[in-house]
């Protein structure tokens, strides 16, 4: 019997975790605070012990299986606050390999600290990884799915109208972002939570299990950059200019090597989500760009840190645009997880030709997308795959323009390339 939580909403991970439950003695789901991962847990274990607990956590600071049941899947949530429980699962596991026996959350990457003397096996073959993000618009309901990634590989979309979707309710999906808890807000509080997050990262998170001081405000200043540069190809120089162009004060991040080290703060709590390069036989594969696409984890957080509203982003078209890629590459690297591929985006440096979005599959097979807010910018958009496909060796399964303000579901009849709203996407 499962402790699923009333008001539910099924994730699409949900697969996914009955599946390893099946297959390893251990599952362990990573991802950033506030993406569901103790709710979607819960939907699939039978008993649970919270690590923030303090009796629960002076119980594992003893001998972690102090707090083990026999009623499995045991949830233990947020493990790496006692580090020593993931070697004792481990172990656990092995002493009789049944399956399906833990579910460990946690929300901060694992690092050893100087001096400590616990071993942290890698669990392999024993507890397997699953990498959480916060929800897509099919999960939260916002995309009512009548196009499917599935069916477009096999040629298929359910052409015809679908519905009218206006650009004040796109920004608003943007600013609240895929956090559960802000689904049924309030809209004139949708903003507050990805605020709250932000200064939570800022004042606390980012000093967890943490081995230097780090200031608060260099954080803050970097957070600002990444945001400005969202869905860009901006390198760490470019990051620095920027801080140093539009920040003020003494304290800056004057350095290459403190913003990697800054951003790595930000990879272990697990948020950033940058979108590689496509290596792909390309005509002048010589010239392609090799630079990762910048984004934040959901693009709520750039927006929290630039202070936007919805209303400033109706006031500002480019941002809007650049955050609304943001909201489409977030979705499409939820449903490429789902699929068991991984997304990229491709850039021919000499040409500039290039391609938003590209989901590869684990046969190898790959789509090509184009990203637009506004349906005056689909011809633009099927232009850039029909070049792209031109140029490329290896042609991809299909192409897609997505778009934003779009009330159909349509197939380009001189390309083959579809043309579908992100609000009816699904994979």
């Amino acid at each position: 019997m499962s402790l699923t939580k009333e008001g539910y909403r099924l994730r699409l991970i949900d697969e996914r975790i009955d599946r390893y439950l099946k297959i390893f003695g251990a599952i362990s789901i990573e991802g950033p605070k506030w993406c569901g991962k103790t709710w979607t847990s819960l939907n699939h274990a039978s008993s649970v012990s919270y690590v923030t607990d303090k009796s629960v956590r002076d119980n594992a600071m003893v001998d972690p299986k102090y707090i083990f049941t026999n009623e499995h899947p045991q949830l233990i949530d947020e493990w790496q606050i006692v580090p020593e429980i993931w070697d004792a699962v481990r172990i656990e596991c092995d002493s009789n390999h049944e399956k399906g026996k833990f579910i460990l959350t946690g929300s901060t990457s694992l690092k050893k600290q100087p001096g400590e003397q616990k071993v942290f096996h890698t669990g392999t073959g024993r507890i397997a990884s699953i990498r959480m993000h916060p929800m897509s618009l099919f999960e939260s309901g916002d995309s009512t799915g009548e196009a499917s990634i599935s069916e477009m590989l096999q040629g298929q979309v359910k052409e015809g109208y679908v519905r009218k979707v206006e650009l004040d309710e796109l920004a608003k999906l943007i600013i609240r972002g895929g956090w559960p808890e802000n689904l049924y807000m309030a809209e004139e509080d949708i903003g507050v939570i990805p605020e709250s997050y932000i200064e939570a990262v800022i004042t606390k998170d980012m000093h967890e299990r943490q081995t230097r001081k780090r200031s608060p405000e260099k954080m803050r200043m970097l957070l600002h950059a990444l945001a400005r540069n969202e869905s860009s190809t901006a390198g760490d120089k470019t990051i620095v200019k920027d801080i140093e162009t539009y920040e003020n004060g003494n304290e800056l991040i004057e350095s290459r090597q403190t913003v990697t080290d800054y951003i790595s703060v930000l990879d272990s709590l697990y948020l950033t989500a940058n979108q590689e390069a496509f290596d792909i036989n390309y005509r002048s594969s010589t010239r392609i760009g090799k630079s990762a696409k910048r984004h934040l984890v959901d693009p709520s957080l750039s927006c929290a840190s630039l202070h936007l509203t919805a209303a400033k982003l109706l006031g500002d078209h480019e941002t809007f645009g650049l955050m609304f890629e943001a909201l489409v590459e977030r979705d499409l690297r939820i449903y490429a997880d789902y699929l068991e591929g991984h997304l990229y985006h491709f850039r021919d440096n000499t040409s500039g030709d290039e391609v938003d979005a590209i989901v590869e599959f684990k046969d190898g097979e790959y789509a090509a997308f184009e990203i637009k807010l506004s349906d005056g910018s689909i011809q633009e958009g099927i232009e850039s795959l029909k070049n792209f496909s031109d140029n490329v060796k290896k042609k991809p399964s299909f192409m897609c323009v997505i778009v934003g303000h779009l009330d159909t579901v349509m197939k380009d009849p001189k390309t083959g390339i579809f043309i579908v709203p992100i609000t009816s996407f699904r994979p």
